[in-house]
């Protein structure tokens, strides 16, 4: 099995993982209430999205 000839400083080991952090999720307005919703997802207050509605309201 192949093993590594040096250690692995921090830093190169950081650089590799630098592009690994998590990034906070960007929220759009829905376009039939007007709350803040998740991009690309049913908007949870009203159930809508892209304009056709696919929750109704007694569902919850």
């Amino acid at each position: 099995m192949a093993l590594p000839k040096r250690k692995i400083s921090k830093s190169k080991k950081r650089m590799r993982r630098s592009h690994q952090a998590l990034r906070q999720r960007t929220l759009t307005e829905c376009s039939n209430c007007g709350e803040l919703r998740r991009s690309h997802s049913l908007c949870p207050s009203c159930g809508y999205y892209k304009g056709i509605q696919f929750k109704k309201d007694d569902e919850t």
